[in-house]
């Protein structure tokens, strides 16, 4: 029992500790006594160390990706169910008269099972690592797919190397200018390519560069057996330009939208009237707080762009997976299709996931939080 003018907390020596930490002494306090509960502090807010909530977070992320992945594959699956029958696209005039080859190949095939259990099985294969055989060739699709993976993959790279740091460079600069000259001319321009689809332009860049106006360019890309996309620079010049102009200007307007609103903002205010010079103002206080919105709208676009590369492919005959693809639904190869449309879906949401974490580390507070 306390006394008067006794501290409070005498009476517990041996009970829990007063921020609720776990009994020091060798005997507990049965249920706590008044005195010790009134001595207790609010309970703080609990916090959990960076490397927990990293691996929490990434989890969480990662499980949703996952999510998302195998929504993907029914759609795709179930979708290229649909497109015919395989068989049939297989023998052509021989389906009639060849039931016996009918029967083998849609055995050989899972054909003759029920559609649930087919898709289990090629899920299966799939994260195994087997993407199947190609019904037009009759090679696995791993044989077929892997140069041309890599090839829009340097496709890919190239565009966003261009891509990124002119977007940025003619947002910094029509947003330093607003209102000028120098604004209104990449505001036009960026408005007029904006509204022009990517087929269209490199039809142009075709007309301009590859026929009676200008021959500089090759109008398409032919490679000797083995060579690489990038022994051939010059066959490179149209697609990418093609997505440059494309990407460019709906992400420049982007990116001059969050550069105004940073320069209008108080702190750029303050710092204008503490007398640091505008170009230190922009470059110290207003391009910082537009890395979020840079990543995460610079994530979009190469996430489009890894889909968006299909048409351009096929339109310059790049040897990438686009053209394959294209190939692919013509003749009915479904496990092509299948294996082309799952990789470019995981590299879309591996983009979107890449584009997560560089923000959260690009931002203090979002990192706060995120550690609770």
């Amino acid at each position: 029992m306390s006394t008067p003018g006794e501290p409070m907390n005498a009476t517990t020596p041996t009970g829990p500790d007063p921020v609720g930490g776990p009994a020091t002494g060798d005997e507990p306090a049965p249920g706590g006594s008044v005195s010790a509960t009134m001595t207790q502090d609010p309970p703080r807010r609990t916090s959990r160390g960076p490397s927990k909530a990293w691996v929490s977070w990434l989890a969480r992320r990662g499980g949703l990706a996952v999510l998302t992945l195998w929504l993907v594959s029914l759609i795709v699956f179930f979708a290229t169910s649909a497109l015919g029958d395989p068989v049939r696209a297989i023998l052509g005039k021989d389906f009639a008269v060849s039931p016996e080859r009918v029967a083998a190949i849609r055995q050989a095939l899972d054909l003759d099972k029920p559609l649930l259990e087919r898709y289990w099985i090629w899920l299966t294969d799939l994260l195994r690592g087997n993407l199947g055989t190609s019904l037009a060739n009759g090679v696995p699709v791993s044989e077929l797919i892997g140069d041309r993976v890599i090839n829009s993959l340097f496709l890919v790279l190239l565009v966003g190397l261009i891509m990124i740091p002119l977007s940025i460079g003619l947002a910094v600069l029509s947003a330093h200018f607003r209102g000028g000259p120098i604004d209104n001319v990449i505001q036009v321009i960026t408005l007029a390519l904006a509204g022009v689809p990517e087929f269209v332009t490199g039809i142009l860049l075709v007309a301009f560069f590859s026929t009676t106006v200008f021959t500089i360019f090759p109008a398409v890309t032919v490679l000797p057996v083995g060579a690489r996309p990038w022994n051939s620079p010059m066959s490179m010049v149209l697609p990418v330009a093609t997505l440059v102009v494309a990407l460019v200007p709906y992400l420049t307007r982007i990116l001059r939208s969050t550069m105004i609103e940073a320069l209008d903002s108080d702190y750029v205010e303050l710092a204008r009237l503490k007398g640091i010079p505008e170009r230190r103002v922009l470059r110290r206080h207003a391009l910082p707080n537009t890395t979020v919105p840079t990543i995460q709208v610079t994530a979009l676009q190469l996430a489009w762009l890894v889909g968006g590369v299909v048409l351009i492919e096929y339109l310059f005959n790049y040897p990438g997976i686009g053209a394959t693809l294209v190939d692919s639904v013509r003749n009915s190869d479904f496990p092509m299709v299948q294996a082309l449309t799952m990789i470019i879906a995981g590299a879309y949401v591996m983009v979107n996931l890449i584009a997560d974490v560089l923000s959260i580390l690009a931002t203090p507070r979002a990192r706060t939080e995120m550690a609770g």
